[in-house]
């Protein structure tokens, strides 16, 4: 989904060149305004956001990169980086792309036995979050530590194991509420 995003971004920028400046100052004979006026996507999206979303793009494909290459210290490293980046203030992407990092950093911990670091990366997210794709994507991530703990668990002490595996349940649960409410929202008659 992420990419998704971004290359939406991308496509709005390029797009820029598709038309012609001076055709979208000319103005109708008479003297008046523009009949028709295109968004500049300068307009529509900040250069600072737009430079920051490329840079966690970049970051997150090097992760991707790594991983294929069995790197995962590396790739922790550079999901690490997207978490630092710097995004203009009250930027709702900016949330959304550091929660998607989040979830990738988490199962990338989780593939190292690190679940309780992992649980933290998810809960930081959580802590903040609106209702969106991304969160509901981290409470998916919590729910698969949940399921990692039970199955550390389940040889010493199967009671501990019976309540990881419930709260993975809870946590698919709230995932799925969020993602509901998100489609009827999309749904909804205009």
């Amino acid at each position: 989904m992420k990419l998704i995003t971004l290359t939406v971004f991308a496509a709005l920028v390029a797009c820029g060149s598709c038309t012609d400046k001076a055709d979208r100052s000319d103005k109708p004979e008479g003297g008046g305004s523009s009949v028709t006026h295109v968004t500049e996507p300068n307009d529509a999206i900040d250069q600072k956001l737009m430079v920051a979303l490329s840079q966690a793009k970049n970051f997150h494909h090097k992760a991707k990169v790594y991983m294929s290459d069995g790197d995962t210290a590396s790739a922790i490293a550079s999901v690490r980086v997207i978490l630092s980046l710097r995004f203009p203030p009250n930027a709702p992407e900016a949330e959304d792309v550091r929660n998607d990092a989040r979830a990738l950093l988490a199962r990338l911990l989780v593939g190292q036995g690190q679940l309780d670091e992992a649980m933290n990366v998810v809960k930081e997210g959580l802590g903040s979050s609106r209702e969106s794709f991304f969160t509901a994507n981290l409470y998916t991530v919590k729910g698969e530590i949940h399921e990692a703990r039970a199955q550390q668990l389940d040889a010493n002490d199967k009671a501990k194991a019976v309540e990881e595996r419930h709260a993975a349940i809870e946590s698919f649960d709230a995932s799925n509420k969020i993602d509901k409410k998100l489609q009827d929202q999309l749904l909804e008659p205009r």
